[in-house]
């Protein structure tokens, strides 16, 4: 008990430093409207990549509608705040794209995640579009194709770092509760969980639940970050930016996640100057870390504080086995 207290408080510690020291270069001034700007976005990225991977490296189901679960947000969120431009309305906005993406990805989780593999790639990226549709054919509540726009900024980079750390606790308890253990065991061995009492269908439906709360969240902070939205935000290449993140730092690594969206972030930031080139080196140096690291920066390792207080050493990096 002790341990898990020491653990716990090591973690919230980690925590508070990182929003300290980026207190400190915003009200210093070495925070730049372009690195708040990337630091907002990496921080988007690690919520919409975290909830994806534990759809994808913990329950072990390939989908592509994420970018669908984040336009539901983003649009419910901006919906609402420009009828109600109060922080409560930004804050009812969130609420209710989490709620409302949560229940249409139950509705369309029961009878799709029977489905696996490809035919269960198609099906959630065929979601994604459908939303998408809806959104650009919705014209008198969406405003069609031509988005929405004069949203309030009610988002700043602290409500995104504190979001983060919202998210990652919650996927993290859920990974290491009795369900995430019975979510591993279905990502493992379907037919062995099954035969010991596990039903598959129902956790394969919670983790994806969860995933596609926390893509509403980003698709309502992203929002109100950038005050306008349009339809094509959330097509099919975002569903493949968002899994390109997952597959860079390791599928069952939420440690590896953090990883790439940082890195990613800022090497988009750094190749902003590169014009048209700039989608080709950034493709290149994707390309090189995944023929050298295929399996992504950390595989399904995951760094450890609980090593440290076992044997009194250094930090370990562990690995879950798959």
């Amino acid at each position: 008990m002790l341990k898990n207290i020491k653990v716990n408080l090591s973690w919230l510690a980690l925590m508070v430093l990182g929003f300290v020291v980026l207190a400190v270069f915003y009200v210093t001034g070495l925070m730049t409207p372009v690195i708040e700007t990337t630091l907002v976005m990496i921080g988007i990225n690690i919520i919409l990549a975290t909830g994806l991977n534990l759809v994808i490296g913990f329950a072990g189901q390939f989908s592509l509608g994420h970018a669908g679960f984040m336009a539901i947000g983003a649009y419910a969120m901006a919906i609402i705040t420009l009828r109600m431009p109060t922080f409560t309305g930004f804050l009812l906005g969130i609420l209710v794209g989490i709620c409302l993406s949560g229940f249409i990805a139950l509705i369309v989780g029961i009878p799709t995640l029977r489905l696996s593999g490809d035919y269960l790639a198609i099906a959630t990226l065929g979601v994604a579009e459908i939303i998408r549709i809806v959104i650009m054919n919705f014209d008198s509540l969406t405003n069609g194709p031509a988005g929405l726009f004069g949203i309030k900024p009610f988002v700043t980079w602290s409500m995104v770092y504190l979001s983060v750390c919202l998210t990652v606790i919650v996927i993290t308890n859920f990974i290491h509760s009795a369900s995430g253990r019975a979510t591993l065991s279905v990502r493992d061995n379907e037919i062995a969980a099954e035969a010991m009492g596990v039903n598959p269908t129902k956790y394969k439906v919670i983790a994806f639940v969860i995933g596609a709360m926390t893509a509403a969240l980003a698709g309502g902070l992203y929002t109100s970050y950038f005050q306008t939205i349009m339809p094509q935000n959330f097509d099919f290449m975002k569903s493949i930016d968002i899994l390109i993140i997952v597959v860079f730092g390791g599928v069952g690594s939420i440690t590896g996640t953090f990883l790439a969206a940082i890195l990613l972030g800022f090497l988009n930031m750094f190749l902003q100057d590169a014009g048209t080139i700039r989608m080709i080196i950034y493709a290149l140096a994707l390309i090189i870390i995944m023929i050298f690291k295929p399996s992504g920066l950390l595989g399904t390792k995951e760094l450890s504080i609980k090593k440290l207080f076992k044997k009194g050493g250094r930090m370990n990096v562990t690995t879950r086995s798959k």
